[in-house]
């Protein structure tokens, strides 16, 4: 490698010489790519984080909607990313009406 740096900014290079995306690079290409597999738009991230394989988020999104809104269905989902902002899997970890996140 010829530059490396964590999330702060600073440039950064891959294995393979190119530059690495940057954590707002990554979750823009999740975001598409959950979207695009699964028709849902996350509507937030509560976790991100890089792992030894890449990066690993979890997103938000709505699956039901409801009126009122407390009672639609959203799930989180789990989301793996290789180091380059390719997603390489992902999970529904969990559904919930929005009006009861709490465990």
């Amino acid at each position: 490698m010829t530059d490396t740096s964590d999330t702060s900014g600073k440039s950064h290079k891959n294995d393979s010489g190119g530059r690495e995306p940057t954590p707002v690079e990554l979750l823009r290409a999740a975001r598409e790519q959950l979207t695009e597999l699964t028709g849902m738009c996350p509507e937030g991230v509560s976790r991100f984080e890089r792992t030894d394989a890449g990066w690993v988020l979890e997103a938000e999104v709505t699956e039901v909607t409801r009126v009122p809104e407390t009672m639609s269905i959203v799930a989180l989902y789990e989301v793996t990313l290789d180091p380059d902002g390719l997603l390489t899997g992902y999970r529904r970890v969990r559904r919930y009406e929005r009006g009861r996140a709490g465990r």
